[in-house]
């Protein structure tokens, strides 16, 4: 493991809720129109050594992620609001301090559905592959599902 003491500040307070010091908002995603209102924070990446990125999305009252599915996982911890999500061929409804495992090519989408941020803490590998949108195909096989049909945004 490399040594990253004299690169990384230990500590990163608060300076409001779900705001961290020194830890910038970031375009959600670049040149991509497949989300609404969805933000995103690095709050530990590849300067800290590890073989993981963890970061705090965002997504603001009304919003939702891509609707994507990708070789690598994720592990959510939703900190802040409420939702929903799909998962694979199930909408989930979630609340502050729920756990989400998002398996390997599932298709997946985050929604707020309450009157603040859903805002959770998802964690990834670093080497990770791209995200890969449904074709027409896929997603009339998604929506043919009348509940994911009536959940998911594109």
């Amino acid at each position: 493991m490399t040594d990253v003491r004299h690169r990384t500040d230990p500590h990163r307070g608060q300076p409001e809720p779900f705001r961290w010091a020194d830890v910038p908002e970031l375009v959600y995603k670049e040149h991509d129109t497949t989300f609404r209102g969805v933000t995103r924070r690095v709050l530990f990446g590849a300067e800290h050594g590890q073989d993981v990125e963890v970061r705090y999305f965002e997504v603001a009252p009304g919003g939702w992620s891509t609707l994507e599915h990708h070789e690598h996982t994720h592990q959510v911890v939703v900190l802040r609001g409420s939702g929903a999500c799909l998962i694979e061929d199930r909408v989930i409804p979630l609340q502050q301090h729920d756990l989400v495992f998002v398996p390997a090519w599932a298709w997946h989408q985050f929604r707020a559905t309450g009157d603040e941020p859903l805002g959770f803490q998802c964690i990834v590998p670093l080497d990770r592959d791209r995200p890969v949108l449904p074709d027409a195909a896929e997603f009339a096989t998604l929506i043919g599902d009348p509940e994911i049909a009536a959940f998911v945004r594109r």
